[in-house]
């Protein structure tokens, strides 16, 4: 006698099936997330650099990138992506495969100014990415070539009323923290100087020392070898207090504009679902390579200040600089596109 099953029964069964073995999947799936990464880094990790080589960023991924390798003995490849104010290489690693294995050195311009300059920026800066170590906050030091007539900030606001539209100050991009800041000191001081974007904060500064530009506030770091040289005059800080690099450089605050604060700050994101164990793995390690003397004293001497926190922090940080600048960006009129 045939057996016949009714289309219910039959439907029932394959659903279970199906059932079972997505459950059996998902459990093997867990199991070599895990196994994976327990093995990381097993393969060359590949962190970006949105700027040129010879800035701020540039100076601290490629020392971060020296300290993985040396812990994990795997390559850190650092890679110049360039342009639009840091966005096409952070737009790079936003859509790259979330394993751990491509990173992106973010800083303040990339993460925190952007999202208030595009109106179709192609990656969010909280939503695309998992934050994974807060390395250094940098102050930045506004210089001036020698050939301007202002020893203090005092003198060269003076200076630029006096001569509307005549000084002409380099950054990083359109966007950048270089443009953002000196932005936040024109409305401040009410002063007018016109913006020279660059592809990157180093021919930014050549063409400074060259004074084929006037002024430009960026990172100490960026800066230091040529203020030390005498190519370049330091006018101020940004920071809350003095920096040990330049003792004798007065605050923004100290030079007649109290709560003035304009720091840089960086640090390492990944891909928005890299898993948790590889990003721990990360924040763990770079947190020991900050916390060493070798590395503070290396920054210290670049003028940057290490701050290791785990990933919350970072992420939080972002997401009240990003609250923070967007009122600056809009009172400035500063926009991209």
């Amino acid at each position: 006698m045939a057996l016949h099953t009714s289309p219910s029964r039959f439907l029932r069964r394959n659903a279970l099936a199906l059932l079972a073995a997505m459950t059996a999947a998902g459990a093997a799936g867990t199991a070599w997330a895990a196994d994976d990464a327990s093995s990381y880094p097993n393969r060359p990790i590949r962190l970006v650099i949105p700027f040129t080589p010879g800035g701020s960023t540039d100076i601290l991924g490629r020392t971060i990138g020296e300290q993985l390798n040396k812990a994990w003995g795997q390559p850190v490849v650092a890679e110049n992506v360039p342009g639009a104010g840091g966005s096409i290489g952070a737009d790079r690693v936003a859509k790259a495969t979330p394993d751990g294995y491509t990173l992106l050195m973010g800083h303040i311009g990339t993460l925190a100014v952007t999202p208030s300059l595009y109106s179709k920026l192609p990656y969010d800066p909280i939503k695309s990415f998992a934050a994974v170590a807060w390395v250094a906050r940098v102050p930045n030091v506004l210089v001036v070539h020698p050939s301007v007539p202002a020893k203090t900030l005092k003198e060269l606001v003076a200076y630029a009323k006096a001569n509307p539209e005549k000084l002409t100050y380099g950054s990083g991009g359109n966007g950048s923290a270089a443009h953002i800041a000196t932005e936040y000191l024109k409305l401040q001081s009410g002063t007018q100087m016109q913006h020279v974007p660059y592809k990157g904060t180093a021919p930014a500064v050549t063409d400074l020392v060259a004074g084929h530009i006037k002024v430009m506030f960026t990172g100490v770091p960026a800066v230091n070898a040529q203020i030390k040289a005498g190519q370049l005059r330091p006018i101020a800080v940004s920071s809350p207090k003095r920096v040990k690099m330049l003792p004798d450089v007065p605050t923004v605050a100290e030079s007649g504009y109290p709560g003035f604060e304009a720091d840089q700050w960086y640090g390492v994101v990944a891909p928005a679902a890299t898993p948790k164990e590889v990003i721990a793995k990360l924040n763990k390690q770079i947190n020991q390579s900050l916390s060493s003397a070798e590395i503070e004293t290396k920054l210290s001497s670049e003028g940057a200040e290490a701050t290791p926190n785990p990933p919350e922090v970072f992420a939080k940080l972002i997401s009240d600089e990003i609250a923070r600048w967007k009122p600056v960006i809009e009172k400035g009129g500063v926009k991209i596109d």
